[in-house]
């Protein structure tokens, strides 16, 4: 009977052990719940099936999506992690509030501008170290910088080029350097720039046109260097000026400079303790501000022209000899130069052609330039026709007054006047005559030579002009002296 029970058990798996020895049988039924997602979005495509092959079984939806959402959040690591890449070790870079990429390499001992910075850089500050040089592609890296500060290194030179790949810049900051010079050419590119700081450096002048090009520059710092003095419009071009700081600077305060007198005493732009701008030189002037030099002192030049007969002590030659003196006043004591335009030539004379005892310092010369004012054309020709101009010039300023010269020949001068010149009017026995003065307000008024050929004389002429004998020599300023 227990034998007959016994085999009974062991046919529906129970008796002893037979519990354990039924759930090792069974097999495991899988959950009906999908496992939890990752905490990252589904891709916004769908994923793509799988077609089925050899009679293999084709991926689930389900272990697609997972490859799917694990290959963006790489995408997704590898863009947070990018901008951390592109940062020097000595540098450390940041995202500010406005969206701007920060690179602060400032007291970092570096030598040289860091390589490795990223492209996107806004803000580069590399204030505070031991860089000597800024080479032409120092900031290749870096095309996007608005903000560059270079201040308290050792930068002594900078190539041409340096800053030419950073038309965004708006910010720059060498203050407290070494500059003697500067590639000024390279601003052209900078025309978006608005506040430049120069200021404690070894800057001994600045060309006229240095800052043309920066429309938008409002805060311009030249204090704490070298310069002794300023070209006239320096500042002219710089519309959008309001802070100009020029103290603490050796000017001489020759008449060079007077002009920066007036212009402050002028203009809108604050000038950063303007009472501290001083002269260093002339002696007399020694430690008084620019803007007390005295205007007596500088006084622009004026001119006149006037006609001379003769020179004392010339050597008499044949033919017509034109003399012209210019008279020129100002303080300090103009310079005299002469332009002269005739139909085949421009001359530029810059000073005496002929030495104190009358040798030319030159030969040969066709207008003979002494140093008192005067200059003199022997033997006039049509060839010298043209206008000849006067400029007095000295560091205040310049004034020049011009006049035209004309030859001509005729039996009758008064009539070939009123033809050449209808302007003139009539002339009379002493309407015009050698030595008056042209008015510097008549500048280019017209200077008529007539020269008289008697009838007997037109047979006797071979061609040769020591044929020609002179007759009556008439003057006609124009209206305004030949009336």
């Amino acid at each position: 009977m227990e034998n007959n029970t016994r085999t009974q058990n062991r046919a529906r798996g129970t008796g002893r052990g037979g519990e354990a020895r039924r759930e090792l049988r069974e097999p495991e039924i899988p959950s009906s719940k999908p496992p939890p997602r990752p905490p990252f979005p589904t891709p916004p495509f769908p994923a793509r099936p799988f077609q089925k092959s050899g009679g293999q079984r084709a991926p689930s939806s389900r272990s697609c999506r997972r490859k799917d959402e694990a290959l963006l959040c790489c995408l997704g690591l590898a863009m947070l992690l990018a901008p951390c890449r592109a940062c020097p070790a000595a540098c450390s870079c940041s995202t500010k509030k406005n969206g701007r990429l920060l690179a602060e390499c400032a007291y970092k001992d570096l030598q040289e501008v860091p390589r490795g910075l990223s492209s996107n850089v806004t803000i580069l500050t590399l204030s505070a170290n031991r860089i000597g040089r800024l080479g032409q592609g120092s900031f290749a890296e870096v095309p996007e910088v608005q903000s560059l500060w270079l201040g308290y290194n050792q930068i002594g030179a900078v190539e041409p080029g340096a800053f030419a790949s950073l038309p965004h810049l708006k910010n720059l900051d060498l203050s407290h350097n070494k500059l003697a010079d500067f590639p000024w050419q390279d601003l052209r590119n900078l025309s978006g720039l608005q506040i430049l700081k120069l200021s404690n450096n070894r800057l001994a002048g600045l060309p006229r046109d240095a800052f043309h090009w920066l429309k938008e520059l409002r805060s311009l710092w030249l204090n704490d260097n070298q310069l002794t003095t300023l070209a006239e419009g320096t500042f002219d071009h710089l519309p959008s000026l309001s802070q100009l700081q020029l103290f603490n600077n050796p000017f001489n305060c020759s008449c060079k400079v007077f002009w920066l007198k007036k212009w402050t005493e002028s203009t809108s732009v604050s000038v950063t303790k303007g009472g501290s701008t001083l002269c260093a030189a002339p002696g007399r002037l020694k430690g008084r501000a620019v803007t007390d030099i005295p205007e007596h002192h500088c006084v622009a030049p004026s001119a006149q022209l006037t006609y001379l007969s003769n020179l004392d002590n010339a050597v008499a030659y044949d033919g017509l000899t034109l003399t012209l003196h210019c008279s020129v006043a100002g303080s300090p004591p103009p310079e005299i130069r002469w332009r002269i335009q005739t139909p085949g030539r421009r001359v530029e004379i810059g000073g005496p052609t002929v030495a104190r005892d009358g040798s030319a310092k030159q030969s040969p010369q066709r207008f003979w330039v002494f140093k008192n004012g005067t200059m003199a054309i022997p033997n006039f020709s049509k060839e010298d026709e043209g206008t000849y101009t006067c400029l007095a010039v000295n560091d205040v300023g310049a004034r020049d007054v011009s006049v035209n010269v004309a030859l001509a020949g005729s039996e009758n001068p008064a009539e070939d006047l009123l033809r050449d010149d209808p302007q003139a009017g009539h002339l009379g026995a002493g309407s015009c005559y050698k030595g008056e003065e042209l008015d510097p307000s008549g500048a280019g008024e017209k200077l008529v030579i007539v020269y008289h050929m008697p009838r007997g004389a037109k047979s006797g002429v071979g061609g040769g002009g020591s044929q020609l004998l002179l007759g009556t020599l008439l003057l006609a300023l124009g209206a305004a002296l030949c009336r």
